[in-house]
Formats: C-alpha cells, structure tokens, sequence
C-alpha cells in the first residue's frame, strides 16, 4: 500500500519504521512558532523545567501580532515576555512591531517554510503552510514549551480526506470560496483531525495565495491539517522567498517535494464541481453555514474587514482595490483593512492601492490581527453586523455575543462594502 504525503513528511521527521495513519510518533520539528497570546503560557511552562537553554534557537518563531500594537497594559506585558525571552535565548526569528506582520503570513514570505517540513505553531491556524507542501498543524502551548526544550514533539499521524477540485471557476471565485464551499459541504467537524489533502486540476490552476486561504481555514472543517502537494506554482514562491535556514543543524536544508502515492490509503475521497459554485458567505454563527451570495436576502451591515491571515496578501488587496476605485464606501458602514504584513503594506502604498482606499473612506492599519478574534481595531457593538475576510465568525467571535460576523472573500466585501449590505460584486 502507498502512502499519502502526510505519511511521507513524517517519514522524514522519525527514527525508525515506515509510519501509517493511526500512528504515535516523537517526531522532530523544523519549525516551532508562537504568538503574544499562546508563547506567554508556552514561556512560563519552559521555565518549570528547570533547564537554562532551548535545544535550537534557529527553529523558533516568535510573532506579537493578536493584541499588537499593544491596546493596553496587559497586552504590552504579553509582547515583553517574548521579547525578554527572544533576548534571552537567542531567538533570531523574533519579529517586532515595524518588522512583523500577522504570522501566518508572515513566515512564507520570510522564507521560513519548505515543502517536506514539519511545523508546529500554538495558533490553530498554523496549517496555513500546509500550502508548501509542509505538515503545519496548530499545537498547545505546552507542547510548545516541551519542544522547544527537546526540539521534538508528539502526533498521531492522522488520516486523510482527498478532496478533488474539477471543473472551472466562475469569475470572482477564489480560494476563499472553494474552502467555504468544502467546508459547508462537510461541515466544521467533517474532517476532524484529519489531513485534508486538496488536488485536481482546478488546485494545479489556483495562485499560491489562494492555496494559503485554503489550507488556513481547514482547521474550520476540523481538520489537523491542510495540505497541497508542492508543484511548479510552489517553487516559484519559494525561489521569490529563499529559504532562510532554520535549524543551525541543517543550514543547506533543500526543499522535498512529496507527493500522495496513486494507491495510497485514504479515509475518504470527495469530488467538487467547482463550475457550480459562486461566490459563498459564511452566515452566523459557523463557518459551515454557507450560501451563495445571490441567495442572501438583503443583510444590511454596518462593518466590513478586509484583511487577516486568511485574506490580506497582496492579491487580496488588488481585489479590493479594483472594486473600490472610484466609489465610496456607504455612508453607514466603517471599512477596515489590514495589510497582512509591514512587506505586502508596502507593496500597496508602491501601487497605489493605498490610496483607493483612503479616497473610498476606508481606513488602512498597520499589520495585526486586531479584529479577528475581537482583540482590537475592529471591535463590534451589541447588534452590529460585519462582514469579514477572515476564518471564523462564532458567537463574540469579534466582539459584543449578541454582534453577527458573516465571512466572504475580499470582492464581496469590498462590493458589500459599498452598498452597506451584503452582495457580490456583479451586483454593483
């Protein structure tokens, strides 16, 4: 029996006989990430034991980037732990206010991710990298803690769900469609902790940001991680982004391009017509809840986020901007956007884009994910609806428990935008 790419990567990080689904192994890690909410646990754990060295600072990334730039006291003592322990221990990847961005992307554009890797990070959306062609997954700060000491951590190889894309897309649809779609399909424990592995030719065709949209939001379908085996597209990222050496072990370290064996063993196979699919909107108060944008009745908003670790690359900007020039947005709603990271923010203001939205009455922040979580910069008011390029839209989700977040991609958003309810951007 063949083996799935997911069984491959592990192969690489064990010691000992082949690895199948089901599987417990210690396996080592490439890369070990975290942020100015999960490392502070993560740093008081690794102080317990007692020892006065990590096993390799290369292999550590620490990003303040959930309540940053600090809203309050609270927040700028969380970011000072990781600074004190980046200080500390070495930590080369430690990134700061002016040079961070939101972190999951953030580190493929800093070129710290390769195909064939295996990656940790105490966020759930750590399986954004998963769009490399790397195993990413989201851990506990505890075991961040423990790997950072050993450089190793625990999994149970999980099993996977092949998802097949055929067919052609419709204008305006995007990556962010195609996961929303899979994931009302299966719903948000459809693929629970499994490998969601997704391919087909519509895949082969898709933009390597729109791969990353994808593979962030598999956690949403349950998933332990998201996964695209590594191609043409994959390596002229990595050629755009070189890899920057992680593990002072291994500095020549070269990318594995792996791919799922023809007879490998999946849990399930599920085939999409993508050709079917319009744009989708995630309705409260779950991803799952999906419906083409043509069927939504008139939803009235009076917030609209463009941004994230799911939607806020540079593509994602051009799209917005495309539909915004020129117009205003409605008088009743606030738009938001948040550049995914201090390079992508730059490129935006190189390009003019910047400037759209300003001139559209949109306001510009810095790098953070801010109003995602309802941390900052964003946050809803008992009854208010907003509508979001992000990955998640649960009860309080982004402020006030009685507030609404529906999800969509960026042109939605930015059409919604305009009209202060929610329609696709023919529509306009």
């Amino acid at each position: 029996m063949g083996q799935t790419i997911t069984e491959k990567i592990f192969n690489l990080h064990i010691k000992g006989k082949k690895v199948k689904a089901g599987d417990f192994v210690y396996a080592k890690v490439d890369l070990a990430l975290g942020n100015d909410v999960t490392a502070p646990i993560a740093i008081e754990e690794f102080e317990k034991l007692g020892i006065n060295k990590v096993k390799d600072s290369s292999s550590i990334v620490l990003v303040p980037d959930h309540f940053t730039p600090a809203k309050d006291i609270r927040s700028a003592q969380q970011a000072r732990a990781l600074k004190d322990f980046a200080l500390r221990y070495n930590v080369e990847h430690y990134y700061e206010i002016g040079r961070m961005g939101i972190e999951h992307a953030l580190l493929p554009e800093q070129g710290l991710v390769l195909p064939g890797s295996l990656i940790i990070g105490a966020d759930s959306h750590t399986c954004t990298y998963g769009a490399l062609g790397a195993f990413s997954t989201g851990i506990g700060s505890t075991d961040l803690a423990a790997c950072w000491a050993t450089g190793c951590c625990w999994f149970k190889v999980p099993e996977t769900i092949k998802f097949i894309y055929h067919g052609t897309r419709k204008k305006w649809v995007t990556g962010k469609d195609l996961i929303l779609f899979t994931i009302g399909k299966v719903g948000v424990d459809g693929a629970l902790y499994k490998a969601m592995e997704f391919s087909g030719h519509v895949i082969e065709k898709l933009p390597i940001d729109q791969r990353f949209t994808m593979a962030n939001m598999a956690i949403e379908a349950g998933g332990k991680s998201g996964i695209i085996a590594p191609d043409r597209i994959t390596l002229e990222y990595i050629k755009e982004h070189p890899y920057k050496g992680l593990s002072t072990k291994n500095k020549e370290k070269q990318p594995v391009l792996l791919s799922s064996d023809k007879d490998a063993e999946y849990a399930q196979v599920i085939e999409i017509n993508v050709s079917e699919i319009e744009p989708q909107v995630a309705m409260p108060h779950l991803p799952s809840n999906t419906l083409g944008v043509s069927k939504l009745k008139k939803i009235c908003i009076d917030q609209v986020v463009i941004g994230s670790c799911t939607n806020g690359r540079i593509s994602d900007l051009r799209i917005a901007a495309k539909i915004l020039k020129g117009k205003k947005i409605h008088k009743n709603v606030r738009c938001i956007i948040f550049p995914a990271t201090q390079e992508i923010y730059l490129q935006a203001l190189k390009e003019g884009l910047i400037e759209i939205f300003v001139k559209a009455d949109a306001v510009v922040s810095t790098s953070t994910c801010g109003p995602c979580l309802g941390g900052h910069m964003g946050v809803l008011a008992k009854g208010e609806r907003a509508l979001a390029t992000t990955n998640r839209n649960f009860v309080g989700r982004m402020g006030h428990p009685e507030s609404e977040v529906y999800l969509s991609n960026p042109a939605v958003a930015a059409a919604s935008a305009i009209a202060g309810q929610i329609i696709g951007p023919e529509q306009l």
